[in-house]
Parts: C-alpha cells; structure tokens; sequence
C-alpha cells in the first residue's frame, strides 16, 4: 500500500508544471506587440492607500500656493505630539526655542531657519509643510521621518513657538494661574536654579534664509522669551499638551 500511494503521488508531479509558460519582469517578449513583459499600468489607476484626494492635507498647497490653514482642528493631543516630533526631529539645527541655533548647527552644520524672523513668522502655514515635504536650502526632506498627519502637527508647534516669543499674561486662559517655574521646580523636588537663565554661545550669521545678517541672542529665559529681563513664568493648571517650548525636562 506503501509503494502504491508513493506511486500515486509521483504521478501527480509533472514536468509541464516546471515548464509552464510565464513572464519574467523586465525581461522582453514576443507576446505583446511592444515586446515588453512588464504591462503598463492602466491610465488613472491609483495603488491602494495613495488616492490622496484630500490634496491640501498631502501638500500644502491651493493652486500651486502655500496655504494658510490647518486642514483639521488644532487639539491639545494635536499639540503635543507636534512637541514631541518637533523635539526628536527639528530641535538638532533649530532649537528646542526655533531660533535656528541648535547642537549640530553650533558644531558647523549650515544654519538653520529661525522661525521668530519677521519672515517665517509671517510665512504661511502651508509654507512650513511644503519645506518637511520637499526640503529647503540646505534642510533635507522629511517625508520619509513624519507622516502628513505629523507633519501639519509640527506646524502647529512651530506656531506654538512663535506665539511664546510674544506672549503676555493677558494671553493666559481664565481660570488659570501664572507661577514662576523656579516653584514649580521645587515642587518637582529640582533646585529653583534648575529653570535659571541659559545660555547659548553668540553667533554671528550672514547669509541667512532672510537674506539678512543677524546675530542670535546670547540669552534665553526659561519660558522661551529672547529678552532676559522678563521672569520666567508658567501656567498652572494647564494639561500636559499645552506647548512650553523652552521649560527644561521634568518640569511642567
């Protein structure tokens, strides 16, 4: 029974299932009169998850200009991950405070955009997703690091920047309290000192994405402000996804 049953299944494997005709891609053909294997696709067609047919969301774009809307509410969850994308993938030539003088950009990288320039502060939103999408100056693309979604959630913070640099306490929501971060710090159980002025080393900068000179602060106050005579501040009372771009590591 043994023997037949092998038999049998020997049968069932034929040489013509090796030799069976097919197309080998790229290789050429006597079939299609064009002589290629390989068919074109057909007109119009779209491969699965790339319709894009919201055209604003993936570009920025109206009619070939940068747009100036978000193309869906600005949340506090919207905010926050803005912040924490902006952190890992913008901070290394802008700055956690976008003044353009990050790490790598102190250690001899080109110079990179300072978002509280009276152009990029003016700029468009769309401007801001187009240059992530397709890269500017000497900034690479980074299509392939932040999705869309992700993309428009770090023009959100850009924003979020921008605002801290002129903010006042008019600006602070009712209901809600303004309190040095040096107390808040040490209910963190951190030293006051912990959230003192910082520094950065001056840089003097010709040729800039302006087309201006201009030289970069030398000093920051913890809440983000170029001008070192105002306190730092923060708000209590405030959720976790409320942008405070320049508030050191563990304090909130």
């Amino acid at each position: 029974m043994a023997l037949l049953g092998g038999v049998s299944l020997l049968a069932g494997c034929r040489q013509d299932m090796h030799d069976q005709p097919k197309f080998f891609p790229q290789r050429g053909t006597s079939f299609y009169a064009d002589g290629r294997s390989v068919r074109p696709q057909v007109e119009n067609t779209v491969a699965r998850g790339q319709l894009h047919e919201d055209g604003y969301f993936y570009t920025g774009l109206v009619s070939g200009q940068e747009g100036n809307a978000m193309p869906f509410p600005v949340t506090h969850d919207v905010l926050a991950r803005g912040q924490e994308r902006y952190n890992v993938y913008c901070t290394p030539c802008h700055s956690r405070v976008g003044n353009g003088a990050g790490m790598i950009v102190q250690r001899g990288y080109a110079q990179a955009g300072n978002f509280h320039t009276p152009r990029l502060e003016s700029a468009p939103l769309g401007h801001f997703f187009n240059v992530m999408t397709n890269g500017y100056g000497a900034m690479p693309d980074y299509a392939a690091q932040l999705t869309p979604a992700d993309r428009w959630a770090v023009v959100a913070y850009i924003k979020a920047l921008q605002l801290s640099q002129h903010a006042t306490e008019a600006d602070v929501a009712s209901g809600q309290q303004v309190a040095p971060l040096s107390s808040i710090a040490e209910k963190e159980g951190l030293p006051a000192n912990f959230v003192a002025d910082w520094t950065l080393p001056p840089t003097s900068v010709t040729g800039t994405p302006d087309g201006q000179p201009y030289v970069l602060p030398v000093s920051l106050v913890g809440n983000g402000s170029q001008s070192s005579s105002k306190p730092a501040a923060s708000v209590s009372g405030a959720t976790e996804a409320s942008p405070s771009p320049a508030t050191p590591a563990g304090v909130k």
